[in-house]
């Protein structure tokens, strides 16, 4: 364990370093909120915060190590909040929101990530000072900070790095910009039958910095993972189905037609049992090292040793009354909610009900997820499986206890009611994501647990008060997609929000609305073959294949997915070829700076989009361009990001 650099009176949770982490907050939950209805990936900002951190308050007298790790602490809690969007989509989907209200959305993240944050601090100790788990990320990050704050060497190289997120975000909302008057298309497609049969199938990939960037984060065992559902998806599933399906027509409509209404559900099962699996691996090792901890805290009151300061969290009487203070929220969210409709009989034994059933499951996926992400890191761990086990639990309560005494007409509001409760649910899941991996930096640079924990909570206030307004701009702007049988308009250019479908056609599926349980079985039994290959390839010491990644990349759209495994291959390439730390830390604070910069950008066309009325505000010419366009794109992609990433090497090795 890191002793106090500082002392106990250095300078750590002052009032300028949670207002500037608040501030960064709305760079990265916006970034995240549309990254995450783009592809179904969120990203970890603690990194990319605390370089700005550390570039900010080197001008200010006095500014800390442990200060700058407060500043990453807030801003990454309120980051990973926008994973809310998982969820919350959905019901837009089913028709139960228009939009999304302030105060309903804000209290259900603010609360939720409340809970989480209690939740995760018994699990510190079991998890982080008690445990052998890498922490990925959290190491990262705690090299970051020593060497931003600690030489005058490290100084240069978060100047370098701020310089490098710049680059990254100029760069992708530029092109980004081009993309949008329409002189340069954002996609690069072609769809092709077969052998002259009616098997379809294509060619698809969005011109999107962004989820390239996206790509060279989450690594190549992830991206390749993905790059595998591809194959499965559109060089087996959709050729075959569509040749089945005999459907005349253009290649891309009936390719497209067979991979929304039967591929997705083939997806959807391998990620429901690899999720599923997944929990199940890893319910000893959890339960070992819960164990261990207490035993340790036990020894320790025995042997009447006092606490060092790296091991204050906040006090058991504080947790109590935390959490009286936010079970008034939850229950009050989940009385209104139900009243709003045909449950409102029940509404007051539903929120009390379903308040222990979040606290319940809250806490069981708040350890699950706590233990993936010092596993595997925040970015890899698979908050959308906890997602699918949440409203499974949440909607079969509803089917077994509610439905057969509300009446055939509350079936809707049944499924809006599931996902509500679910979105509870996630709110801790992905906050105790997060907060062990920032408490494993804090033990790492010798930081106070319960200030931290604070700065958690300021975080969280932060990224909830965000994504209200992000989203309902979005809806307006862009919208999502219907489920079937909604009898809903579906908008134009829909975004994907591919959790959110998922979760809701699962809720839908369950409380009688139909799924095509067929397709969802053989992609179940798919799952678990891919779980055994994962095995397989693991005891070879060959590259894993996470079996959730697969099902990822099966069921999100080619043109979401392709960028992200061509990012995944850049990134290796470029680590490959630049081996030393500094080159390795840039690379990653350039593809930060790709899903900053174009996903602001999509915040601020969708701006545009509602305050003028048109789709598309900034076209400077009118369709028909398509095939000049897509060649002009992707020679100017190809072009930057060789640029850029050679560019980023000379910086990283001026200050090596």
């Amino acid at each position: 364990m890191a002793a106090r650099a500082d002392g106990a009176k250095g300078r750590e949770l002052t009032i300028r370093g949670l207002v500037l982490g608040a501030l960064i907050t709305f760079i990265f939950t916006s970034a995240n909120v549309y990254l995450g209805l783009r592809v179904g990936l969120t990203f970890a900002t603690s990194i990319p915060a605390a370089v700005i951190s550390m570039a900010v308050l080197r001008f200010v007298r006095g500014a800390t190590i442990h200060e700058n790790n407060i500043v990453q602490t807030v801003a990454s809690a309120a980051g990973c909040i926008a994973a809310i969007i998982f969820v919350l989509p959905g019901l837009v989907m089913v028709g139960w929101w228009q939009g999304f209200p302030f105060w309903q959305s804000f209290l259900l993240c603010a609360a939720g990530g409340m809970m989480g944050v209690v939740l995760s601090v018994p699990l510190r100790r079991a998890l982080v000072t008690g445990s052998d788990l890498p922490y990925p990320e959290g190491v990262a990050a705690a090299e970051v900070l020593k060497v931003g704050t600690g030489t005058r060497e490290g100084a240069a190289e978060a100047q370098a790095g701020l310089r490098t997120i710049l680059a990254g975000s100029i760069a992708s909302m530029g092109f980004a910009i081009f993309a949008a008057t329409r002189l340069a298309t954002a996609e690069a497609a072609t769809w092709f039958r077969l052998g002259g049969s009616y098997a379809a199938t294509g060619i698809s990939a969005s011109l999107s910095f962004a989820l390239l960037g996206a790509g060279h984060l989450v690594g190549l065992s992830v991206g390749m993972a993905m790059g595998l559902g591809l194959v499965i998806a559109f060089g087996i599933a959709t050729p075959i189905l569509s040749w089945i399906a005999a459907s005349p027509g253009p290649a891309e409509e009936a390719a497209l037609a067979v991979f929304g209404g039967q591929v997705r559900f083939f997806g959807a099962g391998v990620i429901g049992a690899a999720a599923i699996w997944t929990m199940g691996k890893l319910a000893r090792p959890l339960w070992q090292g819960m164990a261990g901890a207490i035993a340790a805290s036990k020894a320790r009151k025995a042997e009447g040793a006092a606490l060092p300061i790296e091991e204050q969290d906040i006090g058991v009487g504080w947790l109590g009354i935390i959490v009286a203070v936010v079970a008034l929220p939850i229950v009050a969210l989940l009385w209104y909610f139900a009243g709003q409709g045909p449950l409102a009989v029940h509404a007051l034994p539903l929120s009390l009900g379903f308040y222990l059933y979040v606290l319940v499951m809250g806490g069981f996926v708040a350890a699950i997820c706590g233990y993936m992400a010092g596993l595997i890191g925040s970015s890899n761990s698979p908050v959308s499986g906890l997602a699918i086990l949440g409203v499974l639990g949440s909607a079969l309560l509803l089917a077994v206890a509610v439905q057969p005494i509300a009446g055939a007409g509350a079936g809707p509001h049944l499924v809006a009611f599931a996902l509500f409760v679910t979105g509870l649910v996630l709110a801790c899941a992905v906050i105790a994501n997060d907060n062990l991996q920032d408490l494993k930096t804090g033990q790492l640079i010798g930081a106070t647990p319960w200030k931290q924990q604070v700065a958690l909570m300021v975080g969280v206030l932060a990224g909830s008060a965000v994504i209200p307004p992000i989203l309902d701009l979005l809806n307006a702007a862009y919208g999502f997609a219907p489920l079937p049988g909604t009898g809903l308009p579906t908008p134009a250019d829909p975004l994907p929000a591919p959790q959110a479908t998922l979760i809701a056609g699962l809720a839908r599926g369950i409380l009688g609305e139909g799924l095509d349980w067929k397709m969802i079985g053989l992609g179940a039994v798919t799952g678990l073959l891919l779980v055994a290959l994962d095995a397989y390839m693991g005891r070879r010491n060959w590259l894993r294949l996470p079996p959730l990644a697969v099902g990822i990349g099966i069921y999100l759209p080619m043109s979401a997915t392709l960028p992200v495994v061509i990012g995944a291959l850049i990134g290796w390439r470029y680590d490959r070829r630049r081996p030393d730390p500094v080159s390795q830390r840039m690379g990653v604070l350039l593809a930060s700076g790709f899903i900053v910069g174009e996903s602001l950008f999509g915040v601020l066309l969708a701006g545009l989009i509602v305050a003028t009325g048109s789709g598309a505000p900034l076209a400077l010419i009118g369709e028909g361009h398509e095939g000049l366009g897509m060649a002009v794109g992707t020679l100017m992609v190809i072009g930057l990001l060789v640029a850029l990433y050679r560019w980023t090497a000379r910086q990283a090795a001026r200050v090596a």
